[in-house]
């Protein structure tokens, strides 16, 4: 039986390449000679919601660079292939998730336009991947970074949190203090205050286990 490579499949063996030599997304695009940006994750849909492939130009500079063959970028997306359903997490940029139809009143992935992504560390069934994009989480999180979610995870004092609010902004930030009426968040980022939220501004609070660091 013939096998189809999909979009999923081409990304997670690109993405599989660049662990192998230590770079994110953008450290590989940046040492195959391409924009910083042409592998982030928010890149490879369109605003329409349209797969975006990589072109074969971008793949053979990638496999320059690294001095990987075809064969094993081809032995890559084989091993993807036989992971994926096993392993994939919805995924979605973190400026995307502000808007509305992505999560439930709890926090869980819900409707369409999610991409997908390879996993491999433990996580439970209600995980997602989140994709950062913008500084507001330096030097901790970086642009283009993915972040493993659980809105199921129990959530503790000094434990790393997404928030969204009632107004669709979504946070990224240490719990620092939890009441019956108030959330504390603690900045990652000492350029950007800290937060105290007001229970009732909370739509939900969810609890980052991992990070592609």
């Amino acid at each position: 039986m013939t096998e189809i490579l999909t979009h999923a499949q081409i990304w997670a063996a690109l993405d599989a390449l660049g662990e192998r030599h230590g770079l994110t997304a953008s450290g590989l695009a940046r040492k195959a000679g391409l924009d910083p940006t042409t592998f982030n994750r928010s890149k490879r849909k369109t605003a329409g919601g349209h797969q975006r492939w990589p072109s074969t130009e971008s793949i053979a500079k990638v496999l320059r660079a690294t001095g990987a063959s075809l064969d094993e970028f081809m032995a890559l997306v084989a091993s993807k292939s036989k992971r994926a359903a096993r392993n994939a997490r919805p995924l979605i940029g973190l400026a995307e998730a502000g808007a509305g139809g992505f999560f439930d009143d709890a926090g869980f992935a819900t409707g369409t336009g999610w991409d997908e992504i390879d996993f491999l560390a433990d996580a439970d069934e209600h995980s997602y991947a989140l994709e950062i994009s913008g500084d507001s989480m330096a030097p901790l999180y970086r642009d283009g970074d993915v972040v493993i979610v659980s809105p199921s995870a129990p959530v503790r004092r000094g434990d790393r949190v997404v928030v969204k609010t009632t107004a669709g902004e979504i946070l990224a930030k240490e719990l620092k203090r939890q009441t019956a009426r108030t959330i504390e968040l603690r900045s990652l980022n000492p350029a950007y205050p800290d937060r105290a939220l007001a229970k009732d501004e909370v739509s939900w609070m969810a609890r980052i286990l991992w990070a592609s660091q």
